[in-house]
């Protein structure tokens, strides 16, 4: 089990997997973080390469911890 923080503040968030880390913290993002994801504007593309990168570093983090 490995227990990281929101990469926005210092929530915390537990999980086996990556996977499941990033299904933990989903309801923290949409409430705590709704304005910097409804920020986010662009192309499909753009705003889907951006999501990709975001994932990235997470899992990078997930993975380092």
């Amino acid at each position: 089990m490995k227990t990281l923080t929101c990469d926005l503040c210092d929530h915390e968030a537990s999980a086996q997997t990556f996977e499941e880390w990033m299904q933990a913290l989903k309801p923290h993002y949409g409430q705590a973080h709704a304005d910097v994801m409804a920020s986010k504007k662009g192309t499909p593309e753009e705003m889907r390469a951006e999501m990709t990168k975001w994932i990235e570093e997470n899992k990078a983090r997930f993975d380092a911890a």
